[in-house]
């Protein structure tokens, strides 16, 4: 059963979809899931994925569109603040809580991808969250650090300029999350199997998305740079820990990122490593992610 709702945030709302079991109405309060997806996805994308899979074995789930975002408020549009997207599933924890037929104490949070980082760092201070789910969890920061050439300093120097320029035009720049093709991919030099794996998932039929952009706003880059969503983790996270990780490691950083959760959390609860897959391929292969959401709701029934 899927229910289209809004999260009131402030002055602006998020779009969200609530997935519920079929036999809703004539069960007990149910513990229930929010979903924090990767940056440049949408709702209907991988969070639907899980989030219908994990309704389907009894688990009420909400996967919502960032501010900013998708079919969500904000302006300006396309702006990934890792600060605000964290803020946005504790509004979604708040619509979520007053729900008939859901349990305000049996709430937890799955992160995937960039979502995995953004919902660790929210679940640290967030104490209602009950239970923390990831898959192939990313630390946005660290990434956005490594892919500078020149060094961060360098970086955030040259968008403070680009940042004056855009204020002295009223112009706000976009940059891709990705390639829009493989043939602009493979002109530009990426063409390792998760580049190549992104983009077929985000940029063509497989899925794609009319509400996600695969655009950027780049003053926002800064922002992400001076991010890191494991601070603090070690003594304020103390919530049950679930590690998902593909077994094929690639460039991404996600093996990487959830090793170094595993080993930051307080409170590790289970570490999956699902052999065979790569990072996109956990997005929407059925037989991983299959894998993945037995495994969750496991987790979520025990920790709920």
């Amino acid at each position: 059963m899927l229910q289209h709702i809004t999260i009131p945030r402030g002055p602006i709302e998020l779009a969200a979809d609530l997935h519920l079991p079929d036999d809703v109405e004539d069960a007990a309060p149910l513990h229930a899931v929010v979903l924090s997806t990767p940056g440049s996805s949408v709702k209907e994308q991988i969070g639907a994925n899980y989030a219908s899979r994990l309704a389907a074995q009894g688990i009420a789930a909400l996967v919502f569109d960032p501010a900013h975002q998708g079919q969500s408020g904000g302006e300006p549009r396309d702006l990934e603040d890792p600060y605000r997207r964290g803020e946005d599933i504790s509004y979604a924890i708040d619509t979520l809580s007053t729900i008939p037929g859901i349990d305000p104490h049996r709430i937890g949070v799955l992160g995937i991808c960039a979502g995995g980082g953004y919902a660790v760092h929210t679940a640290r201070t967030d104490h209602r969250i009950k239970a923390v789910g990831t898959v192939v969890p990313g630390n946005i920061g660290t990434s956005f650090r490594s892919f500078q050439p020149d060094g961060s300093v360098v970086a955030l120097d040259t968008m403070a300029d680009a940042r004056i320029e855009e204020t002295r035009t009223g112009e706000l720049t976009r940059v891709n999350w990705l390639p829009d093709t493989l043939e602009d991919a493979a002109a530009a030099g990426l063409t390792d199997i998760d580049t190549t794996q992104a983009i077929t998932f985000y940029r063509t039929q497989r899925g794609r998305n009319e509400h996600s952009t695969n655009l950027r706003l780049a003053r926002g880059d800064s922002l992400l740079l001076g991010y890191d969503a494991y601070h603090l983790v070690d003594p304020l996270m103390t919530q049950p820990l679930q590690v998902i990780l593909a077994g094929r490691i690639g460039n991404t950083g996600s093996y990487e990122s959830g090793m170094q959760l595993w080993k930051l959390a307080p409170n590790p609860v289970d570490l999956m490593v699902v052999e065979g897959a790569g990072h996109y391929e956990m997005y929407d292969v059925p037989e991983y992610v299959d894998a993945a959401v037995d495994r969750l709701v496991d987790f979520y029934s025990d920790h709920l």
